[in-house]
């Protein structure tokens, strides 16, 4: 696996859209159960239920200290979010094991996840769309690479790393990378 694939920074593509590219072990099916199956989702991003079909819903539920094998504090400005929230989302397009986009909320942005094969890895590319100002892009930015870190640790079968700190990190490094635009 190439490891400049496997963490390098998500790239603003257009105003109010991130693209996020991960190299990550597959096969793609396993990959596509790990997005979909809300088991398995809990895992790296967000438990709840699931709804593949166009028009479908996805609940996302965070509590993100069960993302953590050694426990961190929640930071001040997250703390309502300390014992959980749910996300409410609608599918608009679902192609399995290739494709799956979803209004993330009600702010009106938009998730996609497309995967393609390459040997006996998985391509995954992510966009989120439609982010209404800077800063919901840099949550959006920190919070997804933080993310897809503890997908790519679980998919490699290491212990996953710590959710806040890299969040907090990965805030900042996002912050100066996209200037005060």
């Amino acid at each position: 696996m190439n490891v400049a694939t496997a963490e390098k920074y998500g790239i603003i593509t257009e105003a109010g859209s991130i693209v996020f590219e991960r190299l990550l072990p597959g096969p793609i099916e396993r990959v596509w159960d790990y997005l979909t199956d809300p088991d398995k989702r809990a895992i790296w991003l967000a438990g709840g239920s699931t709804d593949l079909a166009p028009g479908g819903k996805i609940e996302l539920f965070f509590r993100h200290s069960d993302l953590q094998a050694k426990p961190e504090p929640t930071p001040e400005r997250y703390k309502a979010m300390e014992n959980g929230v749910t996300l409410r989302c609608e599918v608009t397009a679902c192609k399995k094991p290739h494709l799956l986009s979803y209004l993330f909320g009600n702010d009106g942005s938009e998730v996609t996840f497309e995967l393609k094969s390459q040997g006996s890895d998985v391509l995954l590319t992510l966009t989120h769309r439609r982010l209404p100002n800077r800063k919901e892009m840099l949550s959006v930015a920190g919070g997804w690479h933080t993310h897809l870190g503890l997908l790519m640790d679980h998919l490699a079968g290491r212990p996953g790393r710590p959710f806040w700190s890299n969040h907090a990190k990965l805030e900042q490094e996002y912050d100066q990378r996209l200037g005060k635009a």
